[in-house]
This record gives structure tokens, C-alpha cells and sequence, in this order.
């Protein structure tokens, strides 16, 4: 099936064409003048009609019988009206305007395009914290593609951290997408393999605090807190703080458990 052929968008697609032999800017009268005269028009007649329709309600009049002065004043508020709808720039569409879909079409166009000059070529080297060689080129193409898959790059490599590498290369060229802003090196890999996290790709740093002494079954403790709630340690410190200055606390263990939960 052939494409259908679309219209380049053009900075005239985004204005209204004015129609032939008329100059949209001429004007009779300069734009504040023209202003200050339908503007007291507009809010005088209003005025003038809510005052005519209360003394009909009032006198039990229907509202559709409409004397000369009435008409008049009907007329001069729709003039007025229109007029101000065009001053703010509400018009009726034009057949020359582009309608919304080939807009949103042209558009999403040039967003593909913007895109795909922005995105880095599929073999370059985006981002990588290690030392390269051309066996781990090797492992990178081979996981972009579908030969190994991901998760299985710390059995084959037999290294937590060169595998987190190849990951993250790999993840970089296939999505377009930089991870230079998520540290990679620093970290020991090994530590959470089969533990906590699978197929990382780097790793996040949260600030640590100190809150105490804490004085628990009669020996003090300084409690470290991984957190970025701001004031949580604070607070925790003057318990600490209260805990210590009424003597202490007293735990008993009742039984053993574990809840989890992911950190977002």
C-alpha cells in the first residue's frame, strides 16, 4: 500500500490565511482605540438588556416580545460580541488551515526525526566506567542480539561487575538512551548476587546519618539511617534522646521474621 502522501509542516500552517486582497492588519481605527470604544458598548448594552429583562420578569411580561430599542441593542451586543471573540484570537477554522491530524502527524514526524539524529549509533560505546576490550564487544552485541540472554551474564563471565557493564551497554543501545547520570563503578557486584538485586545495571547512593547514643538494655548504640527524608533523623535522634534521659529501654525478643518491601 503507498504512504499517503503529507504536507510538510510550515509556519503558515500554524496561522490562519487571510482571504485574497484583504491585509489582516489593516485596520480603520488604531487597535486601543478600537478597543476603548466596543468595550463600553459590549458592557452598556448588557447592562441595558439584564435591566430590560428584570422589568419584564417583574411585570409578567414574556421575554420574547422585543420592542425597537431591544433589537437594537440584541444586534450591537452580537456585533460586539464577534468582535471580541476575534481581538482574542477565537476565529471560525479556514479550509487552509491544516486540521489536527495532519498536524499531530507532521509533528510526531519531526519528533521522530529529532530522535533518531539524537539517539547514539547501535556500536558506539555510550557509556562505559571499565576498562573495554573486544570480547566484551563481543558479549555487548551478542546480548542486543538475543543470543545471551541478560540475566545470565554473571554464570558465563564469572565477574559481577563486568557483567553489570555489559548490561548496561547493551541496555544503552538498544533503548537510544544514556545511563551516564547511574554510577557503575564503586560497588561491590558480588555482594547481592542471588541476594537482593538481579541484572543490575549501577546503583543508586542515598545519604547515610547517625542518630543516638540509643541506650538499649543498658549499653548505648549509634543508629545508622540510609534515608532522604529530610527531618526523619532528626526526629528519631531526640527519641534516642528521650529514650536515654528516662533510663533506657528494655527489649525482648518474641520472634524471629523479615518483611521486604523495594525502594523506589
Amino acid at each position: 500500500m503507498a504512504a499517503a502522501h503529507r504536507r510538510p509542516l510550515k509556519e503558515s500552517h500554524l496561522h490562519e490565511i487571510p482571504a485574497k486582497g484583504s491585509d489582516p492588519e489593516a485596520l480603520p481605527l488604531p487597535l486601543y482605540l478600537a478597543n476603548a470604544v466596543v468595550l463600553p458598548i459590549f458592557f452598556s448594552v448588557v447592562y441595558y438588556l439584564l435591566l430590560q429583562w428584570r422589568e419584564k420578569i417583574r411585570n409578567s411580561t414574556p421575554l420574547h416580545i422585543l420592542n425597537l430599542s431591544e433589537i437594537s441593542a440584541i444586534l450591537i451586543f452580537l456585533a460586539s460580541f464577534v468582535y471580541l471573540l476575534g481581538f482574542m484570537g477565537i476565529t471560525p477554522h479556514s479550509e487552509e488551515i491544516m486540521d489536527d491530524e495532519e498536524i499531530i502527524e507532521d509533528t510526531d514526524e519531526l519528533m521522530l526525526k529529532e530522535d533518531s539524529s539524537a539517539a547514539a549509533p547501535k556500536n558506539k560505546i555510550m557509556d562505559c566506567q571499565l576498562p573495554w576490550s573486544e570480547s566484551d564487544e563481543e558479549m555487548v552485541k551478542s546480548v542486543v542480539e538475543g543470543k545471551i540472554p541478560s540475566y545470565a551474564l554473571e554464570s558465563k563471565l564469572g565477574d559481577c561487575g563486568r557483567a553489570a557493564a555489559i548490561r548496561r551497554e547493551a541496555l544503552q543501545r538498544i533503548t537510544g538512551k544514556s545511563l551516564a547520570g547511574l554510577p557503575l563503578e564503586g560497588f561491590n557486584y558480588d555482594a547481592i548476587l542471588g541476594q537482593c538485586c538481579e541484572m543490575p545495571v549501577g546503583y543508586v547512593q542515598i545519604p547515610v546519618g547517625i542518630a543516638g547514643p540509643l541506650l538499649l538494655n543498658g549499653a548505648e548504640y549509634s543508629v545508622p539511617m540510609a534515608t532522604t527524608e529530610g527531618c526523619l533523623i532528626a526526629s528519631t535522634n531526640r527519641g534516642c534522646k528521650a529514650i536515654y534521659v528516662s533510663g533506657g529501654a528494655t527489649c525482648t525478643v518474641l520472634r524471629d521474621g523479615m518483611t521486604r518491601a523495594p525502594v523506589v
